[in-house]
């Protein structure tokens, strides 16, 4: 039986796993590395965030992005993004170095059972450990709105869906959406020859500016101080102190989780859909039919005029909504089992913890708890360092009080009292 087993192979996981064998745990890991990048972006998109905000985390931090770009010949500027590719690869590369050797299969289920958790792979074989951390990433929280859920696949999809946007060549497609993703998207979409056109709920969309140098006068740098997460006083205190925001109200923490850091597209994008991106604010789909291979759009507009049109295909780059109920690797009774927060999203304690002992949490399932970071790359550093404390804090405590299924099924009819 394995002290830890961790789900999922992105920057979170893979963070953990370097942080967690460092500390002599039996590990193992399952997943596609680096799979949101691999496999659910469409080459040439770029990195939001900074490069030297984007690292993931080994307990020496000898493996950071700007290591990997300098040993393959690549920039890693401040001020210029990063092709989602080279970032990918740079994953691939952190796994190889830094964390123990990941097993490529799903992970299909999680339960408990004595001793622990059993967790079986897509192709049925199981593995025991005393404590599992969950790094699912975003994939299976993909938010589309309810105007267009009940369109078939060849009519909607949800942008993480897209590794090649070909397909769309020549076609007329519709993305929702205000942020980067929405945009970029569309941005690419334009370029292949697609007729695009943006509908937004927002009444116009935002655009970040390019980031001031690095180096500046300490007065402007007093002023808004560069953080992981942008400039400014308030990013710093997500970014730098995620543990001081879980001590937050819950109904604090919630509102920052679901508004902070909101849709806005990169600066270097602006030019590419302005050129050929038709954009529509302030536009809410009422609803949407098929029409033959096509679908028929009805739109409600905050200035009393909506649209009718038709369209080929509907990309939904709406974001993602990480509540309990959607974290599919947990079969129901043991989700049933967790609490959660009044915004549906998992309760995880000061160690990233969940209510059901020994289970654990990562990333963007833990932004309501931890704030805003959890939601990017950035955040990795703190969580893998906090987690795997929290696991051998607990791997002590089962050692101490016997069998850690029998002491999650005495927990269970407590849990409403939290």
């Amino acid at each position: 039986m394995h002290d830890l087993l961790i789900v999922g192979a992105g920057p979170y996981g893979l963070s953990v796993a370097s942080h967690a064998a460092a500390a002599g745990l039996d590990v193992r890991v399952f997943g596609r590395t680096m799979a949101s990048w691999r496999d659910h972006m469409p080459r040439g998109m770029f990195l939001k965030s900074e490069p030297w905000a984007s690292d993931l985390s080994d307990p020496a931090g000898r493996y950071g992005l700007a290591a990997y770009c300098a040993r393959e010949g690549l920039p890693a500027e401040h001020g210029r993004p990063l092709p989602v590719e080279h970032f990918a690869s740079y994953g691939c590369w952190f796994a190889e170095q830094a964390a123990p050797p990941v097993d490529e299969r799903l992970i299909s289920s999680v339960r408990t059972c004595p001793g622990g958790y059993e967790a079986r792979t897509e192709d049925g074989e199981i593995h025991h450990a005393r404590a599992v951390a969950l790094a699912v990433g975003v994939l299976p929280f993909t938010e589309i709105p309810p105007a267009v859920r009940g369109l078939s696949g060849a009519h909607v999809s949800h942008s993480s869906h897209h590794a090649d946007l070909l397909r769309f060549r020549g076609k007329d497609v519709t993305v929702l959406g205000a942020g980067q993703a929405a945009l970029e998207t569309a941005a690419l979409l334009a370029e292949q020859g697609t007729r695009v056109r943006i509908l937004a709920r927002s009444p116009r969309v935002s655009w970040n500016t390019l980031p001031p140098p690095r180096q500046r006068p300490w007065r402007e740098s007093l002023r808004a101080p560069h953080t992981g997460l942008g400039c400014g006083w308030r990013n710093k205190f997500y970014a730098d102190t995620p543990g001081a925001f879980r001590r937050l109200p819950e109904s604090a923490r919630a509102r920052v989780a679901a508004g902070a850091l909101g849709p806005a597209g990169a600066w270097w994008v602006r030019d590419r859909v302005e050129a050929g991106v038709e954009v529509r604010v302030g536009h809410r789909v009422e609803a949407a039919e098929p029409a033959g291979s096509r679908v028929r759009v009805r739109t409600g507009s905050t200035t009393g005029g909506g649209l009718r049109f038709e369209t080929d295909h509907i990309i939904a780059a709406t974001g993602f909504r990480a509540t309990t109920h959607r974290i599919g690797v947990l079969p129901p009774d043991v989700r049933g089992r967790l609490r959660s927060l009044a915004d549906g999203t998992p309760f995880v304690g000061d160690r990233f913890e969940s209510s059901l002992p020994g289970l654990f949490l990562a990333g963007l399932t833990t932004a309501s708890s931890f704030g805003p970071a959890m939601r990017f790359v950035y955040g990795a550093s703190f969580t893998a360092g906090r987690l795997v404390k929290g696991v051998e804090r607990y791997l002590r405590r089962a050692d101490r009080v016997g069998s850690p299924e029998e002491k999650a099924w005495r927990a269970a009819p407590q849990l409403q009292r939290f």
